[in-house]
């Protein structure tokens, strides 16, 4: 089974808590170079949602989505942030008891979420559904959770987001295979994915890209995304040393990012 979708490893071993998933973010928090900011752009498409909404996050992840947002979360929204990890849950709760906001956490799989039809005023899933096993699964229990009416957002990536660190990753990966997101829940296919659940689905890209400036938060980032011993400490000092070259040449390292979402309403 891919590691991508393979649930046990996902809740053990590389969301058993937030490490790798804060190790990608520093990356994209420092050397980003669109300055509207990700997480504000996704919470425009909840802008039209009503005072006293209800909404549920499906792969929650540390809540970052929620914090960077606080100022502009009505206070009336009933908002329950769900993740498959518990550890991941403590992370986000960890990270959201300082707003004084009261949020729901839940242990939820997105193929069997525990709430009544018509329950959400969204639903929200930020560059989760790659990892589900039984998409069609998934995306029939979002539309029946959902209010008519309802606003369902899926963010992802395109076939071409981080191209550079994943032809880095093939070179050094020992089984010669590195498994990307872009064949299980993209930009490109996505759309096709979702048509059958909710006819009248829109796709937005979000304009960015990476200039790396540092090494660390780089190689952190590539320690973040391999299970133990795929990689050597010797294919590390390879891959530092081929990047310390491309850094002292250029002065910056150029990584591609093709990010966005795609946003429906249930009719």
């Amino acid at each position: 089974m891919s590691k991508l979708i393979d649930q046990q490893y996902l809740k053990s071993d590389q969301y058993g808590d937030s490490s790798n998933l804060d190790a990608r973010v520093v990356l994209h928090q420092q050397f980003s170079t669109n300055p509207y900011g990700w997480f504000k752009w996704i919470f425009n498409g909840l802008s039209k949602l009503p005072t006293d909404a209800k909404i549920l996050e499906l792969g929650c992840g540390h809540g970052l989505f929620w914090k960077e947002n606080a100022e502009r979360i009505p206070s009336t929204w009933d908002i329950t942030l769900s993740d498959l990890s518990p550890g991941m849950l403590d992370s986000a709760w960890r990270n959201l008891v300082v707003t004084g906001r009261n949020y729901k956490f839940k242990e939820i799989d997105a193929q069997a979420i525990p709430f009544d039809d018509e329950t959400f005023d969204a639903v929200i899933a930020n560059h989760m559904l790659y990892h589900v096993p039984d998409k069609p699964k998934a995306l029939a229990e979002i539309k029946r959770a959902l209010k008519t009416g309802g606003h369902f957002i899926a963010t992802t990536v395109g076939n071409n987001h981080l191209k550079e660190i994943t032809d880095w990753f093939r070179q050094i990966h020992k089984s010669e295979v590195w498994e990307s997101f872009a064949n299980l829940f993209t930009l490109e296919n996505g759309l096709d994915q979702l048509k059958p659940f909710f006819p009248n689905v829109t796709a937005s890209r979000y304009e960015d890209n990476l200039h790396v400036t540092e090494l660390e938060p780089l190689i952190a980032y590539f320690r973040s995304g391999v299970r133990a011993g795929e990689l050597s400490e010797n294919d590390f000092a390879n891959l530092r040393s081929d990047l310390e070259i491309e850094l002292k040449e250029k002065g910056r390292i150029f990584i591609t990012k093709d990010s966005g979402m795609f946003e429906a309403i249930k009719y």
